[in-house]
């Protein structure tokens, strides 16, 4: 008897932290929205492949960039960005993705 109601202590105590952690930590963090609901093409392979080389460092134009699948990058992962003036999906076409 003892031991099931310690038990069930446990478990309540448990519950009441990880509803406290949810409050505290759970509400702060945003899901990214679905890639396949934002409408826009999907980067080329070679931009999902070369993301791990590229991070958001804060540039947000063109002329920063050194390349079209860092620019997809930059689109797709970094706030701010400016490099979209089609808002078409595809970033820096007169410096880098012209033929895309």
């Amino acid at each position: 008897m003892k031991l099931e109601i310690t038990v069930c202590i446990i478990l309540a105590l448990a519950g009441y932290v990880f509803r406290e952690y949810q409050k505290a930590y759970g509400a702060d963090r945003k899901r990214a929205p679905d890639v396949s609901s934002l409408g826009a093409e999907s980067p080329p392979a070679s931009a999902v492949a070369s993301a791990s080389r590229f991070r958001c460092d804060g540039r947000t134009h063109c002329s920063q960039m050194t390349s079209c699948d860092e620019a997809f990058y930059f689109l797709q992962n970094c706030p701010g960005v400016k490099m979209d003036g089609g808002s078409d999906g595809v970033p820096c076409k007169r410096q880098w993705c012209g033929n895309r």
